[in-house]
């Protein structure tokens, strides 16, 4: 697969694609999405600032998809940004013929494939970081897989988690769960796994220092070796 960095103001991201025409279309899609966000944040600017659950004065899909997601995880619209817009990129990508895509928007994926991908798992400090990944199995829908850490990256977080992945088809709602997850779980408290329906989330992964949780239905797991130069890091949006 074609590997290609993409960054445009805070979206750090790195596409994978069979096609140089499938690129092309993952940015058209991110960019779009970016754009009709950012002019409602401009008209609505609590949007961007809330960090409570937020009922926007718009139909348009991205603003619809945050604004649902984080709702039913009980956060602020913009933590379901990074997986909302990837999933608009691979959508585009899908929309232009592609049968294997894949968004790494600063943590937050979203795809689909016709074939295994491998996703390694980055957990800061903690002994598991870089050691091992998933192997994700050939999809035919778009499925996002959502990485949030209390102790990686620049993302606020009020949690103590080194990484809690989210696995689910609503990109936007493993994106919101991953924040909402990783700001309270803890390695004596898990309680809010069970606020999880299993319809709309598949599977939870949770590293906390020496601590491992897992939720749900997840991926295989096998020994990796995790080269930091192929994260995609930055900003949330």
């Amino acid at each position: 697969m074609i590997r290609e960095p993409f960054r445009f103001r805070e979206t750090i991201a790195t596409i994978l694609a069979d096609e140089p025409e499938h690129i092309a279309a993952a940015k058209c899609g991110m960019l779009e999405a970016r754009q009709v966000l950012e002019a409602y944040i401009a008209r609505d600017p609590f949007f961007l600032s809330t960090f409570d659950p937020y009922t926007p004065d718009s139909e348009e899909l991205i603003i619809v998809r945050m604004a649902n997601a984080t709702r039913t995880a009980g956060v602020g619209p913009m933590a379901a940004v990074a997986g909302a817009i990837a999933w608009a990129g691979v959508e585009a990508m899908v929309d232009a013929g592609a049968v294997s895509g894949v968004i790494d928007n600063g943590g937050d994926i979203a795809l689909t494939s016709d074939r295994s991908i491998r996703v390694g798992v980055h957990a800061g400090e903690a002994v598991l970081s870089n050691r091992i990944a998933f192997i994700v199995p050939p999809q035919e829908k778009i499925l996002g897989i959502c990485t949030s850490s209390a102790t990686v990256g620049p993302s606020i977080s009020f949690g103590i988690a080194d990484a809690v992945t989210i696995f689910s088809y609503d990109v936007a709602l493993a994106d919101a769960w991953a924040t909402s997850v990783c700001n309270q779980i803890r390695p004596d408290n898990q309680t809010v796994l069970d606020r999880l329906n299993p319809d709309e989330v598949v599977g939870v992964f949770a590293i906390m220092g020496e601590s491992v949780v897992n939720w749900g239905h997840l991926p295989p797991l096998v020994s990796a070796h995790v080269d930091e130069q192929l994260i995609s890091a930055g900003d949330r949006i």
